[in-house]
């Protein structure tokens, strides 16, 4: 096999260039301009639910305007779910917050509704209410919305929404990116679909999003001078990068429909084999979009561990990733509080992503299969 078969490239649609070109032949060379407003309105069309957008320049300065306009200070405490991009909870210290993190559930992977509430309430009874629950929908499966939501209700604590690799999921028919009082998505090059670099945050609340475009354009105040009353940044998302996806947004249903057939080929093949479970929807209230296709691997009925697999894949050429180290184990977090058992720990140790880009070929398909088979 020539070529070495990536765990998630971009993949283009054919259709970015009519809109880069048009941002060249109209000088849009910056971070405003039609693809922006257009590329906002596409989100909003596609999840609905009366959402609006604002195109940011990344998942993670989305993240940080959320917390910003949910007033997070110096000192406060946010919980995360830990099994995640660390860019999740980078935000959280970009406020000077503290992280509070919280194990997962072993049915979607994700926030553990009773470690939750566990850390809500000794945070009350410390004294150190938490400033808001960060809950991610991890490679694209939606977490446990209504007991979450029924929890961050419960205490009146907001509920920001990770979906950063869910584009395209679903919970009961409600796409992933509407559940939380401000939700995040991101077009980083690895994802459903990507805009080179960029995010978006999504809210019910328009004033949110007239306060978030605010924020990431270095808080301009209505003078005809250079006038700012707060702190801004520069975070808007770039008329160029915003007609790439737009032109993904025209293959973005068929982005979704790729990943899943690459669930339903490693399903066709990997159920046979002892010892070996794929990551999927735990009953036909969740549609994931399967971002990434992940394996866990039995170490009592497996002879070989993660990093055997892993490496030996590697040798032949296909790339394949440990699950996101839980962030309570990260160097840097170290001292963080934790909640919950050892879920997100023992995922860690054994799961293994897949190669899930939509590109991937039939030739590379039945490769993998091969060294795969061969290796378990």
């Amino acid at each position: 096999m020539e070529g070495k078969i990536w765990l998630s490239s971009p993949h283009m649609g054919g259709g970015e260039m009519k809109y880069i070109q048009q941002a060249f032949d109209e000088n849009w060379i910056s971070p405003l301009g039609p693809n922006v407003n257009a590329f906002e309105e596409d989100l909003e069309s596609f999840l609905g639910e009366d959402v609006h957008v604002a195109a940011v320049s990344s998942g993670t300065a989305a993240i940080h305007l959320a917390l910003k306009l949910i007033g997070v200070q110096f000192g406060d405490e946010v919980i995360c779910q830990s099994l995640t991009f660390v860019a999740s909870a980078n935000p959280i210290m970009y406020m000077g917050a503290t992280p509070i993190f919280v194990d997962s559930e072993i049915e979607t992977w994700n926030i553990d509704p009773v470690a939750l509430e566990e850390a809500i309430v000794d945070g009350i009874n410390r004294g150190k209410k938490p400033k808001a629950i960060i809950a991610v929908c991890i490679y694209g499966m939606p977490y446990k919305v209504e007991a979450i939501k029924l929890i961050a209700e419960k205490y009146d604590i907001p509920l920001i929404e990770d979906s950063a690799e869910a584009l395209g999921s679903m919970y009961k028919g409600q796409k992933c990116g509407t559940f939380g009082d401000l939700s995040v998505l991101s077009f980083n090059g690895n994802k459903i679909i990507t805009s080179s670099g960029g995010g978006a945050l999504v809210t019910s609340n328009y004033k949110y999003k007239e306060k978030a475009v605010f924020l990431s354009t270095q808080s301009k105040d209505a003078a005809a001078h250079y006038q700012h009353s707060e702190v801004g940044y520069n975070y808007r998302l770039s008329n160029i990068c915003a007609g790439i996806g737009r032109g993904q947004m025209e293959v973005l249903n068929d982005r979704v429909s790729q990943r899943r057939s690459n669930h339903a080929f490693y399903e066709s093949f990997l159920n046979d084999v002892d010892g070996v479970s794929l990551f999927s929807e735990p009953n036909e209230d969740y549609f994931c979009n399967y971002w990434l296709s992940v394996i866990l691997l039995d170490p009592t009925k497996i002879k070989r561990n993660r990093e055997e697999i892993r490496e030996g894949l590697l040798k032949e050429g296909i790339e394949a990733r440990p699950l996101w180290k839980p962030l309570h184990l990260q160097p840097i977090f170290k001292n963080s509080r934790f909640y919950g058992g050892d879920v997100s720990e023992t995922l860690f140790n054994q799961g293994l992503c897949l190669p899930s880009g939509s590109n991937l070929s039939e030739d590379q398909k039945e490769h993998i299969k091969k060294v795969l088979l061969a290796l378990l």
